[in-house]
């Protein structure tokens, strides 16, 4: 007899909006808390130094910003211990859009690069491509 997987344990699908509550903290449209659990700016200002030497170089990097978000629960009151994380590179709200992409509230274009689920944990990976000068 084939075992039949939990419903809880089911993926859903994506949030179709997240808003922010506190910096790092962002609110689905059920209620459910999504914390900022990483952010990783690519490539790091010592490695842009290096992509970007000069105008002439035809050298170039990645340049794009990743945020991974776990759905868990967040007391109200409760503190981040990664408060140094850069949350004004985020935008206050993103709406989930087709193609797998969230628009932010600053017009800008975040690909959702993983969405799955470990044991409870429901994660979000996002990224935005960055332009040089940004």
């Amino acid at each position: 007899m084939a075992s039949v997987a939990s419903p809880s344990l089911l993926l859903r699908a994506p949030p179709h909006r997240l808003c922010v509550q506190r910096p790092g903290i962002y609110r689905d449209e059920e209620g459910r808390s999504w914390v900022t659990v990483a952010l990783c700016i690519s490539p790091s200002q010592r490695a842009q130094a290096r992509c970007f030497p000069t105008a002439s170089t035809s050298l170039q990097c990645e340049h794009s910003i990743r945020v991974h978000l776990w759905q868990i629960p967040v007391h109200p009151q409760g503190t981040l211990f990664f408060n140094q994380l850069p949350f004004s590179q985020l935008p206050l709200t993103w709406q989930l859009c087709p193609g797998k992409k969230y628009q932010g509230s600053d017009s800008r274009t975040w690909r959702i690069v993983d969405h799955d689920q470990i044991g409870a944990t429901e994660q979000l990976t996002l990224m935005r491509q960055l332009y040089h000068g940004e």
